[in-house]
């Protein structure tokens, strides 16, 4: 079945910016002015230019929004076809296609009944609210017989937990230093992330030292940027983030127990805070081993000796995250000097769905 002109160029314009719409307006000579300082601040109320302030969209409003958009693509659609045949191809005809065009336009916009002015608004608004897109987005699906289009979903960054999803008071405030967001971390990100952001550099490095077990300048130069990763105060420059996995993982152990200090703290939070702690600081342990192989790395005189402190490094550093199960139990606990920043991570999310019930 043939899909039709006008479904198909809906199927590849963006609903966000409405770009056929906007085509149209330019032809007409219209510039938008809208004046909408609520959009900015989350709010869907705008003002006018005399500083009135216009009511929300409702869901008629966005399907007779809908419904006008698709109009207006039919239209270009149908005008791009008329100027693109060979006996349209002077300039006289040109001009009476757009003279044409513009008709149209003006007609389609009173016939729903839309001025300028409230269809700026109401596109301008459908662009900048998530709402709204997804409901628009619902309405032209079901018009043009579409798929819904796709939502780019945010980068998974391990350890984050949003700050919606977090205890009240004090004792939210210090999970969220761990899990959220800290003042003087790169970027404000929390403790957990920054630590697992860092792991993942040494790791990364160890990993590469280990592939040029010839060549010691390289893997010199590989755990110089493993301790830049691990604590930048021993190596100032280097791929890592510039904070430190000791200094983050230390701020995880630390903010956690303040939770676990409030008065307003419950036992679940007091349980779970210790398992933390305790995950946390022997991931530092760890740290501090790496720290050591890496150094020794550096002051090597060949590379054969080199090489065989990589191996241990890039094992050591792969237990920054994973922790180790150092009894052969078949399991890496939280405690036993087992843990890792992965196993403070399980234990963070079991403290919040703790709280939850």
């Amino acid at each position: 079945m043939c899909t039709p002109p006008a479904v198909r160029r809906a199927l590849r314009s963006s609903p966000l910016h409405l770009l056929a719409a906007g085509l149209a307006f330019a032809l007409l000579g219209v510039a938008p002015t809208l004046h909408a300082q609520g959009a900015a601040s989350g709010s869907s109320a705008t003002r006018d230019s005399a500083g009135a302030t216009r009511a929300p969209l409702t869901l008629a409003d966005i399907r007779l929004l809908a419904e006008t958009h698709l109009a207006l693509v039919a239209i270009d659609d149908s005008a791009d076809a008329r100027s693109a045949q060979a006996r349209n191809k002077t300039g006289e005809a040109q001009h009476e296609l757009s003279l044409r065009k513009r008709e149209q336009i003006t007609s389609l916009l009173k016939a729903k009944g839309l001025v300028e002015d409230e269809y700026l608004r109401r596109r301008f608004l459908i662009s900048t609210n998530a709402e709204y897109r997804a409901q628009f987005d619902s309405v032209v699906a079901r018009l043009t017989g579409a798929p819904l289009p796709g939502r780019v979903a945010p980068p998974v960054v391990r350890g984050f937990v949003a700050a919606s999803a977090l205890p009240a008071g004090m004792v939210g405030t210090h999970i969220g230093h761990v899990t959220t967001s800290f003042v003087d971390t790169p970027d404000k990100v929390g403790f957990l992330p920054m630590a697992f952001a860092e792991a993942q550099v040494a790791a990364q490095h160890a990993t590469l030292a280990t592939r040029t077990p010839t060549d010691l300048a390289a893997m010199q130069l590989h755990a110089g940027h493993v301790l830049h990763a691990l604590d930048p105060k021993l190596e100032k420059t280097g791929p890592g983030k510039g904070f430190g996995f000791v200094r983050a993982a230390g701020g995880v152990a630390q903010h956690v127990e303040l939770a676990a200090k409030e008065p307003g703290a419950s036992p679940n939070v007091k349980t779970h805070a210790q398992h933390v702690a305790t995950a946390a600081r022997s991931a530092m342990k760890r740290a501090e081993q790496a720290i050591e192989l890496a150094k020794r790395i550096r002051e090597a005189k060949d590379a054969a000796t080199a090489a065989t402190l990589t191996t241990q490094l890039a094992s050591v550093c792969g237990q920054l995250v994973a922790g180790v199960d150092g009894n052969a139990d078949g399991r890496i606990g939280w405690d036993k000097d087992e843990g890792g920043i992965q196993q403070a991570d399980e234990h963070i999310k079991l403290l919040l769905a703790g709280e939850k019930k």
